[in-house]
């Protein structure tokens, strides 16, 4: 497997990435181009663009100028921030809730409401629904969040047309920020095409009621987008405000735990040392880990990937991170065989036709095990010539504990003590409402 010499992304890395000659992959060269934006232009262009939108909405008395899809996490609380404090918009904060909540983050979501006094409509999937989808679309896809993933990109645009707002804001492009899907001269929006071929898995709802799921049309309401007749009659936009504004999600994190009250997870974590990102449900702990179990690499990676970017952590302090987190299996992968009803034999089994035979390999025994890693690239030709310069502010640093877990941090040590005996006395259910 050919792994980029700056960064830990392999070359199987999801949804696509490219590698160019020096060995660079496409994510590391788009967090590079971000240096070459005229970043004041940008952000003037974003508020001239939002201007237009409150100024319309004042003339047509609708309270709201816009939607931001929020779950209570970092970024919900960033992006509420700059569209209600900085840039004096009046957001609607829609919410899917997919049933697999952590009590963190029923907590900061909570704290999203009061802090910036926004309206939230929040749906509700029923367990029920969600249980069927779930269970389908693990055996389909290797997917039990497929059902998190359709409500978050497709409930928003049903409030937008209900309520005749036409402009959805996002935070960051995920697969540009992570694998350089697109370039920021693209200037990309929401599109229900990549809704439904990446976020999606290619699926519309109606592609999952069949016999063999059980499911119905009752179980899929919050997943069926607007006609285009409906979105066009509208003109429903949908922006990211990466492309605006110069992303750095460790800073946000910090600015909105110091001034917003977000709070992040304490004590040690299953699969990555990121204590601030994926707090609002553990279930991304068990579809992090199915990405492992397909693809070889899982959230280690991407999160250590993007501290090398920016210059917090070394390539070599990366892949330690990559051995220590991205093959262990999470914790609540029971608490979620047992909703779904299903033997761990028979994830397991689900998952086997979905390996990428590229990085996984069956040994004499019988058992799957990868042919290769990053950890086996640590000194491969090149790497010198394309690292990121270091700067100060490192990821493991004593003034970032309470934003990543190292086991050398006394107080992620003692905040890890005090975690392990919560659990204990907490199965790591997930709570519903």
């Amino acid at each position: 497997m050919e792994y980029c010499k700056r960064c830990l992304y392999p070359a199987n890395a999801k949804p696509a990435i490219i590698f160019d000659e020096e060995g660079v992959c496409s994510g590391c060269r788009y967090h590079e181009s971000r240096q070459n934006i005229d970043w004041q232009e940008r952000e003037k262009l974003l508020r001239e663009f939002l201007e237009t939108y409150k100024k319309k909405f004042k003339e047509k008395g609708n309270p709201y100028d816009c939607i931001i899809p929020v779950s209570g996490g970092k970024d919900s609380h960033y992006q509420t921030y700059l569209m209600k404090v900085v840039y004096g918009m009046n957001p609607l904060l829609v919410t899917y809730n997919h049933a697999f909540n952590t009590p963190l983050g029923i907590r900061n979501l909570n704290n999203l409401v009061t802090q910036f006094g926004c309206d939230l409509i929040r749906f509700t999937a029923n367990p029920t629904s969600v249980r069927k989808i779930s269970r389908y679309m693990l055996k389909k896809v290797g997917d039990l969040t497929w059902h998190y993933h359709a409500g978050i990109r497709t409930f928003p645009f049903q409030v937008a047309v209900k309520y005749k707002i036409p402009l959805i804001v996002w935070g960051e492009h995920g697969f540009a920020e992570l694998t350089g899907m697109f370039t920021l001269e693209d200037m990309v929006e929401f599109t229900k095409w990549t809704r439904q071929e990446h976020d999606m898995r290619g699926f519309e709802p109606d592609d999952l009621i069949n016999d063999e799921s059980g499911i119905t049309w009752n179980d899929l309401a919050p997943y069926v987008y607007p006609t285009y007749e409906e979105i066009e009659e509208l003109g429903v936009r949908g922006i990211y405000l990466s492309n605006f504004l110069y992303w750095n999600a460790k800073e946000q994190a910090d600015f909105v735990i110091s001034n917003y009250n977000f709070k992040t997870f304490s004590g040690k974590r299953d699969r990555t040392f990121s204590l601030y990102t994926k707090t609002d449900d553990h279930a991304n702990d068990v579809h992090d880990y199915l990405k492992y179990l397909k693809f070889g690499y899982g959230r280690a990676t991407d999160d250590a990937s993007m501290e090398i970017r920016h210059g917090r952590m070394s390539r070599e302090e990366g892949i330690e991170m990559v051995k220590q987190y991205d093959h262990v299996r999470p914790r609540t992968l029971d608490t979620y065989l047992k909703f779904l009803e299903i033997t761990e034999a028979e994830f397991y089994d689900w998952i086997e036709p979905m390996r990428d035979l590229d990085i996984w390999e069956k040994n004499d025994q019988g058992k799957w095990v990868v042919n290769d890693s990053v950890v086996n690239h640590a000194h491969d030709e090149g790497i010198d010539h394309v690292r990121v310069q270091q700067v100060g502010d490192k990821t493991f640093s004593e003034h970032n504990k309470g934003l990543y877990y190292h086991d050398g941090l006394e107080e992620n040590r003692e905040s890890n003590e005090v975690a392990v005996r919560a659990n204990r006395m907490d199965p790591l259910d997930f709570i519903v409402l």
